[in-house]
C-alpha cells in the first residue's frame, strides 16, 4: 500500500468552501473535465446529530493508455462511490470515496475533510478553511512485489498530479461562486431599497 497526503489552505470561509463543494464538477471548473456525471444516490440528516449524509456516484472519462483498456478488459468510462458527511455543529466535511473501477485490481480509498482555520492573528471576517487530503492506493493484482510496488507507486504518482488540478480548479469554483453569489445579494439589496 502507498499513501498520498496533502493539505492547503483556501482563503474562503468554512460556509462558501462547503456550499461550493457541490459545484466542484461544474462548467466552472475547468479542470475536471473528464467528469461527466454526478448523481446523488441518497441523501438524508440524522435527526439527532444534525449530520447530512449523501452517497453520490461520480461518472469520469479515463485516460489510461488504449494498451491497458485491451489487456483489463476496461472501458473508457470509470466509477468512484462517494460518501460525504457535513457536521454543521463541528464545522466539518469529510468526504469518502473508493473506486468501483477495477476495483479487483487497484483499491484507492480517499478521504478529505474541510474544516475551519482557526487562527489568533487572522483579521476579523477574514475565515479560511483548512483542506486535508489522505489516499491509500493499493495494487490487488497477483503476481511479484515488485510489480504491485511500481503500480502503486505510478499510481500515487498520477493521483497527485490529478489532485494538484483538482485543488486548482475548486479554488476556481469558489472564486466563481463568490462573485456570483455576491452579485445576487447585491441585486436583491437594491430591490429592497
Amino acid at each position: 500500500m502507498k499513501v498520498f497526503s496533502s493539505s492547503c489552505t483556501f482563503d474562503y470561509s468554512w460556509s462558501e468552501v462547503t456550499t461550493a463543494n457541490w459545484r466542484k464538477y461544474c462548467p466552472w471548473n475547468d479542470k475536471s473535465t473528464h467528469v461527466t456525471a454526478v448523481d446523488t444516490l441518497s441523501r438524508s440528516v440524522d435527526p439527532t446529530t444534525g449530520i447530512l449524509r449523501t452517497e453520490r456516484l461520480i461518472t469520469c472519462t479515463q485516460t489510461a493508455p488504449a494498451w491497458v483498456l485491451t489487456l483489463l478488459g476496461g472501458s473508457p468510462t470509470s466509477h468512484v462511490h462517494e460518501t460525504s458527511y457535513v457536521d454543521p455543529a463541528a464545522r466539518r466535511v469529510t468526504m469518502c470515496s473508493t473506486n468501483l473501477t477495477w476495483s479487483n485490481i487497484l483499491s484507492c480509498r480517499e478521504t478529505v475533510v474541510y474544516e475551519p482555520l482557526v487562527s489568533a492573528s487572522a483579521a476579523p471576517g477574514h475565515e479560511r478553511t483548512r483542506f486535508k487530503q489522505n489516499a491509500e492506493i493499493t495494487a490487488l493484482c497477483g503476481g511479484w512485489q515488485k510489480i504491485r510496488t511500481k503500480i502503486e507507486e505510478a499510481s500515487v504518482e498520477r493521483f497527485g498530479q490529478n489532485a494538484q488540478r483538482g485543488r486548482e480548479g475548486f479554488e476556481h469554483v469558489l472564486e466563481m461562486s463568490r462573485r456570483v453569489f455576491g452579485e445576487e445579494r447585491e441585486g436583491q439589496r437594491k430591490q429592497r431599497a
